[in-house]
């Protein structure tokens, strides 16, 4: 829907981890149902630790592993393979030694994502394993969804509408404690300054989804009340997309979170034009001695192109002055593009045997001691 980078990060990020949290409960209360797990909260405690502390040392030994290894060659299909059988060689490892598989591959993808593709592949490979694996997510998520069509009876969600109804609101003050509650927290103690209206939009936006379908239908089939489960699951399912899913960008313009959407768009259109332009009068300028090319015609498009683009200037400058915000937008993307820049230099580096590891960014420095200075 276009918000700001740093609230779609919020959500996705909870969601995320939401996941791979409600993965682990969900293995607790199996167990505790078959009666192979005992109920004690020292229990509890260390088989949460032990959950989440294997996942994650393996999920970090793993994504490390493989970054250090991308580096070594330049085979874009191979590491596009190598990204799929880590993924997955992850979640079997850390299920077999008891860790939360969820957990583990999260890890494994933040930290390759982040740290592996910079340093072990070049930006061509990097943007196909990205397409990959949105390919790939899309595909199983469709999938998941056309399961919940092919499984859900009417029948059941009727019979469950009390129960469903009450796990709905469940679901909402639960996530009301959590979310605006651990908000305030993390505003304290980590200075986050994530907004109410941030808050709100996280917590309302906590959509139910494949995880949840996944979840119950790997409920045991000796669960006597396993078909009332699913319906049950399936029920909050459909409410989270109908109601939250389709009433989530009237939320966000009600806040104000989009309200200059519209011109964010405008914006980057014109910034778009301009770079065409800025490319094809370059082009121009450099076939401009070929004798195949008229100069009058060459001179006269030249000379139109100029204009638009000056135009073009003039309304971007419209858009500077009616929303100042803009310029720091564009700050914000010139800074990311200079620290891909200098982070696939030093990745260069490191390929070649030149450096053994990235050094410290320069640039990141420097941004963060001119935000500093802009602050005080």
């Amino acid at each position: 829907m276009g918000v700001e980078k740093r609230l779609a990060l919020l959500v996705e990020g909870e969601s995320l981890f939401n996941d791979g949290i409600a993965v682990v409960a969900f293995s607790f209360l199996v167990g505790f149902s078959l009666g192979t797990d005992e109920v004690s909260i020292p229990f509890l405690v260390g088989r949460f630790l032990a959950f989440v502390g294997i996942g994650i040392a393996v999920g970090s030994a793993i994504g490390f592993g493989i970054s250090y290894l991308t580096q070594r060659f330049d085979l874009p299909l191979v590491e596009q393979s190598l990204t799929l059988v880590s993924a997955y060689g992850t979640y079997i490892i850390v299920e077999d030694l008891g860790g939360s598989g969820v957990i583990g591959v999260v890890v494994m993808g933040l930290i390759f994502g982040n740290f592996g593709s910079r340093i072990g592949m070049q930006p061509s490979t990097r943007l196909a394993v990205t397409q990959f694996w949105d390919l790939l997510a899309f595909f199983v998520n469709s999938i998941m969804f056309l399961l919940i069509g092919d499984r859900i009876s009417f029948a059941g969600l009727g019979a469950n509408l009390g129960v469903i109804a009450i796990t709905v609101v469940a679901m909402f003050v639960t996530r009301a404690i959590a979310i605006f509650g651990l908000g305030w927290l993390s505003n304290r103690l980590a200075k986050s300054e994530i907004s109410l209206a941030d808050k709100t939009v996280i917590w309302w936006g906590g959509l139910r989804g494949s995880v949840s379908i996944a979840l119950a239908l790997s409920v045991p089939e000796v669960f006597p009340e396993r078909q009332k489960i699913i319906a049950i699951v399936f029920g909050v399912v459909l409410f989270t997309l109908l109601v939250q899913g389709l009433t989530t960008k009237p939320l966000l313009e009600k806040l104000g979170l989009l309200s200059n959407q519209e011109l964010r768009q405008e914006y980057l259109e014109a910034i778009a034009q301009r770079v065409a332009l800025n490319r094809v009068l370059k082009y121009l300028s450099d076939v401009s001695g070929d004798r195949k090319i008229e100069p009058e015609f060459s001179n006269h498009l030249v000379s139109q192109l100029q204009e638009k683009l000056n135009l073009l200037q003039a309304e971007i400058n419209q858009m500077y002055d009616r929303s100042p915000e803009l310029r720091q937008m564009t700050i914000d993307k010139l800074e990311g593009d200079l620290q891909a820049i200098e982070a696939d230099t030093y990745a260069e580096f490191v390929r070649s045997g030149q450096l053994n590891e990235l050094p410290v960014s320069v640039l990141q420095q420097c941004f963060q001691a001119r935000n500093e200075k802009i602050v005080s």
